[in-house]
C-alpha cells in the first residue's frame, strides 16, 4: 500500500508542471479588432503552444471592462471608450498595438476602385442607388453599415464632413458585428460597406478596398496621416502583466509580430 501511495504521489507531482504550464489567456472585446487579434494569436500559437490563447466573439465597451475586472478575460481588445478615470480606477494598462485603416470596401463583383467623400455620402443617403452612374454593371447598390456606436461609423462621421449629419438610406443593412460585415461583403454581390483593411486582406480577394479621393489605405499613407480614416488597436490588461500575458505581448510587439500585423492590413507602431 505504501508503495502504491508513493507511486501515485510521484505521478501527481510529475503531472503538476504540465497542469500549471497549460495556462489559458482569453482575449475579447471590440469585434472590429478580432480579425487582427486572431491572426496574432494564431501566429503566436504556431510558435509556442503555451499559453493557450482563446478569442471571444466580441464584447461592448462596458462588458469588456467588466469581464476584465472579474477575470473572465485576461486581455480586453479596444479601439476607444476607455477614459483616463477608468484606467486609474480599474488599475488598467493600455498597450497600443497597431493602427488600422477604416475603408469603404466592395464585393469583388464591383468594378469601382476609387470613391470620393461626396459619392460615399450620396450612396449612403440613397441619392445614388445603382452602380451604372459610376461605370459599374447594371445592378442596385447593396449598402451595408454598422451600428452608430461602433468605431468605424464614429470615425467616418467625425472625419467626413458630408457624413456628419447624414441620414442613412432605410434599405441599408446594419451589421451588428465586425465579423458580420466581413461575411456580408464577401458573400453579397454589388455590396459596399465600411470595414478594416484587415478584413480586406483576410478575404482572399472576395472583398476590395476602395481608394478615397485617390488616396490608398497603405501603411505608408496611414503612418503619414495622408489616409485619415484610421482606428487604433489596443490591448488592455489589469495591473502588471502575468508571465503568460507578458510572453504573448512580447511576441505581439516584436519584429515577428510586426510582420503579422502588416500582413493583415494593419500598421505596427514600433
Amino acid at each position: 500500500m505504501k508503495r502504491l501511495l508513493l507511486g501515485t504521489s510521484l505521478l501527481w507531482v510529475l503531472a503538476l508542471p504540465s497542469v500549471w504550464g497549460a495556462e489559458k489567456l482569453i482575449l475579447d472585446g471590440s469585434s472590429g479588432m478580432l480579425p487582427l487579434a486572431t491572426a496574432l494569436a494564431k501566429a503566436y500559437q504556431a510558435r509556442s503552444p503555451d499559453p493557450q490563447v482563446e478569442l471571444g466573439k466580441g464584447l461592448g465597451t462596458g462588458e469588456r471592462l467588466r469581464a476584465l475586472a472579474e477575470g473572465k478575460i485576461q486581455i480586453a481588445l479596444a479601439s476607444h471608450g476607455i477614459s483616463p478615470e477608468e484606467v486609474q480606477k480599474g488599475n488598467l494598462k493600455v498597450i497600443e498595438v497597431a493602427k488600422g485603416a477604416i475603408v469603404f470596401a466592395v464585393n469583388a463583383t464591383v468594378s469601382l476602385t476609387d470613391i470620393t467623400a461626396n459619392l460615399v455620402c450620396d450612396i449612403y443617403s440613397g441619392r445614388v442607388r445603382s452602380w451604372p452612374p459610376m461605370g459599374g454593371t447594371e445592378a442596385p447598390i447593396v449598402v451595408l453599415t454598422r451600428p452608430p456606436t461602433e468605431v468605424d461609423p464614429q470615425v467616418i462621421r467625425e472625419k467626413l464632413a458630408c457624413f456628419k449629419d447624414l441620414t442613412e438610406v432605410n434599405t441599408a443593412k446594419v451589421m451588428a458585428r465586425g465579423g458580420d460585415m466581413a461575411k456580408a461583403l464577401a458573400e453579397t454581390p454589388h455590396a459596399i460597406g465600411m470595414t478594416s483593411m484587415t478584413v480586406v486582406e483576410q478575404s482572399r480577394g472576395r472583398v476590395k478596398a476602395l481608394t478615397l479621393g485617390g488616396v490608398a489605405p497603405t501603411a505608408e499613407n496611414v503612418r503619414s496621416g495622408r489616409y485619415f480614416l484610421t482606428r487604433d488597436f489596443f490591448f488592455v490588461i489589469k495591473g502588471e502583466p502575468s508571465a503568460p500575458i507578458k510572453k504573448l505581448l512580447d511576441f505581439v510587439l516584436s519584429p515577428e509580430g510586426n510582420q503579422v500585423i502588416l500582413a493583415n492590413g494593419a500598421v505596427p507602431l514600433r
